[in-house]
């Protein structure tokens, strides 16, 4: 009976996965079975964190309560049927039915984690907590005119990705000894790891985040190029924003540079471990490389990678994940780094 539990908790995850993650849903089955389903239920909980803060009709307000919420019935200190029943109850119309269903299922993904391991449920309530805070906060302080600085941008990319990569750290440690190890210096990459994906995000949705009144850009760094992000609209046609766009670039390449670290780390028998992570960076780094050669792009589908390009990326990563020089290479070639990264930056 236990077995068949598990066997239905896992195409639950599945199915859900699909609908509200075609990423996820690809990178997960890479995982050691062992960490499948607790990486799915993490992802799972997180997108229901996403869909309070995407959903245009909730106010700040709101959307803090609801975190807020969340985040007690992720710790077991209150209901989650009454969180989905409230939360479902609000949703704005336009708010796709997939993440509905997964908001009304919260109870079913809360009863899963009761059979993971002490820690494997300290590291999804401690990533919840500290995003739902975050992304509340960052709710409040939103403005169409962009974040005031690239120190804010960093804070908000924690938030919402950061975190995330620390919760798969502790996972990831917790189930190989050989990453245990290197724990201290995981968790730090780990940040980084997220902001190359947050970023890469950012400035892949800068129009659709527009159209909604939000920009997550900090105006710091494109007032040192003569651009106001007040006057966003007209980015495409100024020299200051594609300069400032680029800086921005470079930023997220810093960070991919040591989101490379973080997977040299990982022990090379571990390939699916590789491939979950090499698959992530690897489709991120292509997006900025789109980004790059076209700044006057109008839409997020104007520099999404193709279907083609995820295939290679999967083929390439497969073939290469447990060769560290080859990595490194590919990193150089593809991210446009002018030289082999340094052993034991």
């Amino acid at each position: 009976m236990v077995a068949r539990e598990g066997a239905d908790d896992e195409r639950f995850q599945d199915a859900m996965l699909k609908d509200v993650s075609r990423t996820f849903a690809l990178t997960i089955p890479e995982l050691p079975r062992a960490l499948r389903t607790v990486v799915g239920n993490g992802y799972l909980l997180c997108r229901i964190v996403d869909t309070i803060e995407d959903d245009p009709g909730l106010s700040s307000a709101q959307k803090r309560r609801f975190c807020t919420f969340f985040a007690q019935v992720v710790a077991r200190r209150a209901d989650p049927a009454e969180f989905a029943r409230g939360l479902d109850a609000v949703l704005a119309p336009g708010v796709p039915e997939a993440e509905r269903l997964l908001v009304r299922e919260t109870a079913r993904v809360i009863a899963i984690s009761e059979g993971f391991t002490a820690g494997q449920r300290k590291a999804l309530e401690a990533c919840v907590a500290i995003m739902a805070d975050g992304m509340a906060e960052f709710q409040e302080r939103k403005d169409p005119a962009g974040l005031p600085t690239l120190a804010d941008m960093d804070r908000y990319c924690y938030y919402v990705a950061g975190v995330v990569g620390e919760m798969l750290t502790r996972l990831f440690c917790e189930y190989s000894p050989a990453m245990r190890r290197h724990e201290e210096r995981l968790m730090t990459l780990a940040v980084s790891f997220g902001q190359t994906l947050q970023m890469t995000n950012i400035l892949k949705d800068i129009w659709e985040d527009h159209r909604r009144g939000a920009c997550w850009l900090p105006r710091d760094v494109f007032a040192r190029h003569g651009f106001a992000l007040s006057d966003l609209e007209n980015g495409p046609r100024h020299a200051g924003f594609a300069q400032g766009l680029g800086e921005l670039i470079d930023v997220a390449r810093s960070h991919a540079r040591l989101a490379l670290e973080y997977i040299l780390l990982i022990p090379r028998e571990e390939e699916g471990l590789r491939n979950f992570c090499l698959w992530a960076l690897g489709m991120a780094i292509l997006t900025l490389r789109k980004i790059d050669s076209r700044r006057d792009f109008a839409s997020g589908q104007d520099v999404k990678i193709t279907r083609r390009s995820v295939k290679a990326t999967v083929a390439v990563s497969r073939f290469s994940a447990g060769h560290d020089r080859l990595l490194r290479l590919l990193f150089v070639f593809l991210a446009g780094m002018p030289r082999p990264l340094p052993r034991g930056a």
